[in-house]
């Protein structure tokens, strides 16, 4: 179903950040990269809105889907479009995604985990942008040294895989010690979130959760509406689902069979021959995990989402997350001047 909206560009003034200059968008905001969540059609609406969004490489099982995706984001998209790689080891897809997203000239790539290097120098040679993943400032320098274009502040507030320090530390700790644009990813659910992290010197930011209850997302109606039901506190770390922590919500099926991983577990993450085996094997059974309760009703409800589903209230469409982002920065904006004058 095609849900026809006026276009934000007719209601709102643009907001001008390096990021908006670096893709030629109105807006400064990122639909995040969301394991099984994000597809096409949601980045194209979100693209229509003035601003851009990403999607995972590996949602797709095949390299024929993946293209099939990249023909539908080129023909339809009205701005860029990005794709997030998995860097590391893990990804035993990187080399073909790496090469279909090259013969595409994606706009932008975001990489997560592992070194960038080859996929940045590759990228800048066809004139593509890539914006790595960081949650500290010693590899924040690190990409940045390897040619990195931006750099996406993965902070505690984050979904998915988060990081450890707080946005109002991270943001200010990577302007100092970096000189290339800083995208703040976490935390953000209105527009009031989207002026606080502009003022503390990030460039855009990258938003995930809110997008998840939206009419364009493909995954079951459950997990729209626990976007919908729960909130910040029911956000809890596992290491269950991938080896590293990662975000869901605290489900009665997650309180039952606890966040942690067992001692065998435990204990064969620590051997050095065997560790990458067992997180290749940690990460396949838990992502089908997360399949398997995003895309269908079952009682194993591992649902992954960050601490932004405070402010979701109902299943929208991405027009409506957008407007209500961009409609209340600006109003957010015209208090504060308001406030000034007097």
């Amino acid at each position: 179903m095609e849900i026809k909206q006026q276009k934000l560009e007719e209601k709102y003034d643009p907001i001008k950040t390096d990021l908006t200059e670096m893709l030629g968008i109105r807006y400064p905001v990122i639909m995040a990269p969301m394991f099984l969540v994000s597809n096409a059609k949601m980045v194209i609406a979100a693209s229509k809105q003035g601003i851009t969004g990403a999607i995972p490489a590996l949602n797709y099982r095949t390299n024929a889907q993946f293209r099939l995706a990249l023909d539908e984001l080129t023909e339809k998209c009205e701005g860029p479009y990005g794709i997030n790689l998995i860097a590391n080891k893990s990804n035993v897809k990187l080399e073909e995604q790496l090469e279909t997203c090259l013969e595409y000239k994606v706009p932008y790539l975001i990489t997560s985990l592992g070194n960038p290097k080859k996929i940045i120098e590759l990228c800048h040679e066809r004139g593509m942008k890539v914006f790595c993943d960081v949650v500290d400032e010693k590899y924040a320098q690190k990409v940045q040294d390897l040619g990195a274009d931006a750099l996406i502040a993965v902070n505690r507030e984050a979904g998915g895989h988060a990081g450890n320090i707080p946005a109002k530390e991270l943001i200010p700790l990577l302007k100092k010690h970096c000189s290339i644009p800083v995208i703040s990813a976490g935390g953000v659910g209105d527009g009031e979130g989207l002026k606080e992290k502009l003022e503390l010197g990030a460039c855009g930011i990258s938003m995930g959760s809110p997008f998840i209850a939206t009419h364009e997302a493909d995954v079951s109606d459950d997990y729209k509406n626990a976007i919908v039901d729960y909130g910040s506190n029911d956000i809890v770390m596992t290491t269950k689902l991938s080896g590293t922590p990662c975000t869901v919500i605290n489900t009665p099926y997650v309180q039952k069979t606890g966040t942690k991983q067992n001692w065998l577990e435990a204990l064969l993450n620590k051997n050095k021959k065997l560790k990458k085996f067992v997180k290749m094997l940690t990460f396949y059974r838990g992502m089908k995990m997360l399949e398997k309760a995003a895309m269908n009703t079952t009682y194993k409800t591992v649902w992954c989402a960050g601490p932004s589903i405070a402010y979701v209230t109902s299943i929208q469409s991405v027009s409506d997350v957008v407007d209500n982002l961009i409609g209340g920065y600006w109003e957010v904006s015209r208090k504060k001047e308001t406030h000034k004058d007097e």
